[in-house]
């Protein structure tokens, strides 16, 4: 089956550990690009934070999509509609905001429009999340938080105080939600529906894609989720050696144009 769709995780898999974008790999997406392959960046920044990285790689024309917030979006990366959407309820956001309050510990939601804390001291790695995907943070009290439409939320705090914090969630947080580190000192709460997975298999359909027209690529367990739907599920030479177990192929490593060489063996040969 001929691959029309392929999703590129970004740290560890697009970038290499200079976080820059090797011209081998430039390259083979503009070839996969020209012969009518979708690629998708799939990343857990929102749009603001992946914009240099889809201006590089000219895949801000129309047609040409991203999925934001592992999956919380999937956005025309033109326009920046949302094609798909799953979001957090206000009282969803009420229950994780607690929660975190009763574990003193430092929260933000996320939005299209930027990150919103009730806490008037700003934590450090609120701002230093806002710095990473370049969004702005604003200071919002819980009740000022209705009618936000919220992708989601993350407490921050130093990694040891986050790992003793995480056994004293309550049950129904975690039964609840996605609850999981994206980084040692971000605790991430999502729907429970939301995944990379779940956003490719959207945009598969609304494309006319099936599940076999798909490959995916990764290094991380954030990853797991499209490496599993899709047909063609590739593994970094760098990545995780549990996710490795489920690949069907394993490329070069991120410092060794493992991309392209994906791109020009398993999707353009």
């Amino acid at each position: 089956m001929t691959i029309k769709l392929v999703a590129i995780d970004i740290d560890g898999t697009l970038l290499n550990s200079q976080h820059e974008i090797t011209p081998e790999v430039f390259q083979a997406i503009q070839d996969a690009k020209k012969a009518g392959v979708k690629i998708v960046i799939a990343t857990g920044r929102p749009i603001s934070g992946v914009r240099a990285i889809l201006d590089q790689l000219n895949l801000t024309e129309a047609g040409d999509y991203v999925i934001t917030f592992n999956g919380g979006l999937v956005q025309d990366a033109a326009t920046g509609e949302d094609i798909v959407k799953d979001t957090l309820s206000y009282d969803d956001y009420l229950d994780i905001e607690l929660a975190a309050r009763k574990l003193n510990l430092p929260m933000h939601a996320s939005t299209k429009e930027g990150m919103y804390t009730a806490n008037r001291n700003i934590g450090k790695y609120t701002v230093y999340e806002a710095m990473l995907v370049s969004s702005p943070v604003f200071y919002r009290t819980s009740e000022e938080m209705v009618g936000k439409e919220i992708i989601k939320c993350m407490m921050v705090d130093e990694a040891e105080v986050l790992d003793a914090a995480i056994p004293q969630l309550p049950s129904n947080l975690t039964d609840k939600y996605n609850v999981a580190k994206s980084a040692p000192f971000y605790l991430e709460i999502t729907p429970k529906t939301v995944n990379k997975g779940q956003a490719i298999i959207q945009l598969a359909a609304k494309l006319g894609l099936t599940m076999d027209q798909t490959m995916a690529i990764g290094d991380q367990e954030n990853d797991r989720s499209m490496l599993e739907v899709v047909g063609s599920p590739v593994v970094m030479e760098n990545g995780n050696p549990e996710l490795k177990k489920i690949a069907k192929y394993i490329t070069k490593s991120n410092d060794d144009s493992g991309v392209a060489h994906a791109i020009r063996k398993w999707v353009l040969n």
